[in-house]
């Protein structure tokens, strides 16, 4: 193996050997500045929407966790940080009554 990996090139070499130019291949050729521009744009569509999505799952989540919690009035919607707070001391005297019961 030591033989195949020096003649593929595999082996480092020394310093201030010349180099040879290498072929590129596949997605590391150069692009235009238009191309670049264009995948730009098309790459922060995407992450604007992957991250549209997950707010709307987050917010869904935090609706279905609205509605099992009791508030008063019953109409009082509370904020995300409300939601959480409330949900965890709710949850903790819960476990707290079937501690003492």
């Amino acid at each position: 193996m030591p033989a195949e990996a020096a003649s593929s090139g595999g082996a480092p070499e020394p310093p201030g050997a010349p180099r040879e130019r290498r072929r590129r291949r596949g997605r590391a050729r150069a692009r235009t500045e238009a191309l670049l521009h264009t995948l730009k744009r098309s790459r922060r569509v995407k992450a604007n929407d992957r991250e549209r999505n997950r707010m709307h799952h987050l917010n869904a989540a935090l609706d279905e966790l609205r509605s099992v919690l009791p508030t008063f009035p019953d109409d009082t919607k509370l904020t995300k940080i409300e939601t959480l707070r409330f949900a965890y001391n709710y949850i903790w005297a819960l476990s707290e009554t079937l501690r003492l019961a």
